[in-house]
């Protein structure tokens, strides 16, 4: 009896040892499944394989490579705009883009006009006046030449009168050619005084004609038409201590360029490079462009064109600095197009296929090595990764991880 009782504790104390080992395995094993499903405490990214772009970034601006600029009359003095095409207007050959105030310039043609009129009445004056006076001197010559030769005769009687009327003769001779000689010295003087002033007074005329002359050409400049079909890009101006485009109103100065109609054929994206990046772009490299005024549509295009010399870049800042010019051709047109749009230019230098390609935020910095960290287990564990290359925000990586692996986007070992 006693020996039953024994046996039947020791059965159920097996069980109940049994059945902690059972529910304490349950509960390991519960607990390593619910660890092995806990959720990342940092946002994550999934390793993937694909094309790896190899591009570089840069920022653009269109420009004409080629255009027409209108400006104002050279030869018109102070200018007032009393009209100009809106920035961006369509214009057709002959379209208005300009006009200035007219009136100054119709003031001084009036003005020209009367001064070459009086001019001209001044020459016909002094040449009626040369003519009198060649005439006066013409006669006193004459009357002059007569008197000598009258003088000569009663000189010559000198033989059959006394001798006191023959000196009175020769003594009259004298006079005669002396006044002969002051008639003809008088009228070689008239005559080159007259003939100065003549030429001082046509010269006066051709000077207010040419004044007239200019004054019309400058009239018919008063209104400046367009040259070519094409967009207008109005050009800017010191206004005060700014710089502005012309408006209505504005006073331009002889020769000011006021707008430009730039060849559409000739519009290309240009972008500066430095020495560094020109070793990796060629031509013919595929383009895309994203400008900042045409926000619905992408652009694409190629190199075209990469500079030989390096030049002074004077957007950049100070200090300046020395770089190269890229000229990138779009594949479209658009309406929108105009010099001096921006906009973001994508150059791919390299594609490489199947690729395994990280963001550039999952890999982080630790005692100069590049890691990750990836999510294993339940837990998050470093990792070291090589690179391949980089790309904007893409990483090509050589070694480290594969395709699958959850990285961390944020740097799980950071305190907050």
């Amino acid at each position: 009896m006693r020996l039953d009782r024994l046996k039947r504790f020791s059965l159920h104390h097996k069980a109940a040892a049994i059945l902690v080992v059972v529910l304490t395995g349950s509960a390991i094993l519960l607990g390593s499944v619910r660890l092995g499903r806990r959720s990342p405490s940092v946002p994550t990214v999934t390793v993937t394989r694909g094309d790896f772009l190899d591009s570089l970034q840069f920022r653009g601006e269109m420009k004409a490579l080629k255009s027409v600029t209108i400006s104002a009359p050279a030869d018109a003095g102070d200018l007032q705009i009393i009209k100009v095409s809106s920035e961006g207007t369509v214009v057709k050959p002959g379209d208005v883009v300009v006009e200035f105030d007219k009136t100054k310039t119709e003031q001084d043609l009036a003005q020209f006009r009367s001064v070459l009129k009086s001019a001209d009445a001044e020459i016909a004056q002094a040449r009626a006046q040369a003519r009198l006076a060649e005439e006066q001197d013409r006669t006193a010559t004459l009357k002059a030449r007569y008197d000598v030769e009258s003088a000569k005769l009663e000189a010559g009687k000198q033989e059959i009168v006394s001798k006191i009327e023959g000196e009175e003769a020769r003594l009259k001779l004298a006079d005669a050619q002396q006044a002969l000689r002051e008639a003809e010295a008088k009228e070689k003087s008239d005559e080159t005084l007259n003939d100065a002033t003549i030429e001082s007074k046509v010269e006066a005329s051709a000077k207010a004609k040419f004044d007239v002359q200019r004054a019309e050409h400058a009239l018919t400049q008063m209104t400046l038409l367009a040259p070519s079909a094409g967009t207008i890009t109005l050009l800017q101006h010191w206004a005060g201590s700014n710089m502005a485009t012309y408006r209505p109103g504005d006073r331009a100065w002889p020769g000011a360029a006021i707008a430009e109609l730039p060849d559409a054929n000739t519009l290309r994206v240009s972008a500066r490079v430095d020495e560094t990046e020109r070793g990796r772009l060629a031509p013919k490299q595929s383009v895309t462009v994203q400008f900042n005024s045409i926000t619905d549509r992408q652009f694409t295009g190629h190199v075209e064109q990469i500079g030989e010399i390096a030049s002074l870049d004077f957007s950049a800042g100070w200090p300046l600095t020395r770089d190269f010019t890229l000229l990138i051709a779009l594949d479209q047109s658009d309406a929108r197009f105009k010099p001096g749009i921006t906009g973001d230019v994508n150059v791919l230098v390299e594609r490489v296929p199947s690729a395994i390609i990280i963001p550039a935020q999952a890999m982080f910095q630790k005692s100069g090595q590049n890691v990750v960290y990836v999510w294993r287990s339940g837990e998050f564990e470093e990792a070291p990764v090589q690179v391949g290359r980089k790309s904007g925000d893409r990483i090509l990586v050589a070694k480290g991880v594969g395709p699958g692996d959850k990285l961390a986007l944020r740097d799980p070992t950071a305190k907050e």
